[in-house]
């Protein structure tokens, strides 16, 4: 006989309402009781009939993570690995299964995210990128569907979203190297459409115009988030007639091909050129030299990202839409731009 949700009541001692609550991981009710009540189910074998419960609740308990590309090429960063470990962390603590979705470009991506809203497959959904003028963000927008954005819009500036101050983090990461008296700085960009990559250029402007310094054109390269892109950026970068003496390389991923491209061209870092990066990715303090960058708080990005997305759908507040949360961010300084301009001929 199959064991029932007042079966797992009684033995608790709590009311059969207050077992469905910890089935739905409401915020009211406190940790001690919910583990008491999940200790007991396990003990009973009790497994709740998801379908049915979305029959009457008209809810899936699960929310759509949305990937900004085809998987096979997302996992080439560990970047996004932490940020859905984060969101699955907290998902699975609230009782919610993800779904993850992507597209080959942005009219797959609409398709896939429009067959998870009209079919009732998810309660939300969370975007684990923000591009400008997104029709991704449009559609969930338009559609009132509860969302959050790990990033930032300019096109809808009061979502639900969760970021890091992107324009202050390169604004540090910059001085930081200004700081070592380094005059020709570049920057090694992502694609122009994300905002990460306009933010944390930004960033990058307004030190360097505070500090008085120029910014030539040819000291900016725009590319993607891979290695490839950082070894490329190498050839173009050391050719130059007036190369720069120190970078700011958007993410750890990028910089590992930077680093790769000058060890092939015969230039030492930090003696030839100084770095500073982005993400503090696991392998940055292994690498060698050891890669100073910028810790955004990844997995406490898609934490909280799951955790407000949750919040806002289980207690149907719409005020709660409406908020920008901001994860801390710290320069984590090693080797790599450990080197003063004054100790070298350039």
């Amino acid at each position: 006989m199959a064991v029932t949700i007042k079966d797992v009541a009684k033995l608790a001692g709590v009311s059969p309402s207050t077992v469905s609550r910890v089935l739905s991981g409401h915020p009211r009710i406190s940790q001690k009781t919910a583990s008491k009540v999940r200790d007991i189910m396990q003990e009973l074998g009790y497994h709740p009939n998801i379908m049915a419960k979305s029959l009457v609740s008209k809810t899936t308990k699960s929310i759509g993570v949305i990937l900004p590309k085809p998987a096979e090429e997302l996992f080439l960063n560990t970047f996004f690995m932490e940020l859905i470990r984060g969101i699955v962390t907290q998902a699975n603590r609230s009782g919610y299964d993800i779904v993850i979705s992507s597209g080959a470009n942005e009219q797959e991506e609409v398709e896939a995210v429009q067959r998870l809203v009209y079919g009732g497959r998810v309660d939300g959904a969370i975007l684990l990128y923000s591009r400008q003028n997104d029709p991704v963000v449009e559609f969930l927008y338009q559609e009132n569907f509860p969302f959050v954005l790990v990033g930032r819009t300019e096109q809808f500036p009061d979502l639900l979203s969760v970021d890091t101050d992107n324009i202050q983090a390169a604004y540090d990461a910059t001085r930081h190297l200004i700081s070592f008296g380094h005059k020709r700085i570049g920057f090694v960009s992502g694609p122009k459409n994300l905002m990460v990559s306009k933010d944390r250029l930004q960033g990058y402007h307004l030190a360097m115009k505070e500090a008085g310094l120029a910014v030539k054109a040819d000291w900016i390269v725009e590319d993607d988030f891979l290695q490839e892109s950082g070894y490329r950026a190498m050839s173009f970068f050391m050719n130059l007639p007036e190369r720069p003496t120190a970078l700011v390389v958007i993410d750890d991923v990028v910089s590992f091909g930077v680093l790769r491209g000058l060890n092939e061209l015969g230039f030492k870092v930090p003696s030839d050129l100084c770095i500073v990066s982005f993400n503090n990715n696991p392998l940055s303090e292994l690498y060698s030299p050891p890669l100073s960058s910028v810790d955004i708080g990844i997995y406490h990005l898609g934490y909280v990202a799951s955790q407000a997305l949750i919040q806002a759908i289980q207690d149907e507040d719409k005020s709660l839409f409406n908020k920008r949360h901001i994860i801390p961010h710290r320069l984590m300084v090693r080797e790599s731009s450990m080197h003063h301009l004054s100790q070298r001929t350039v």
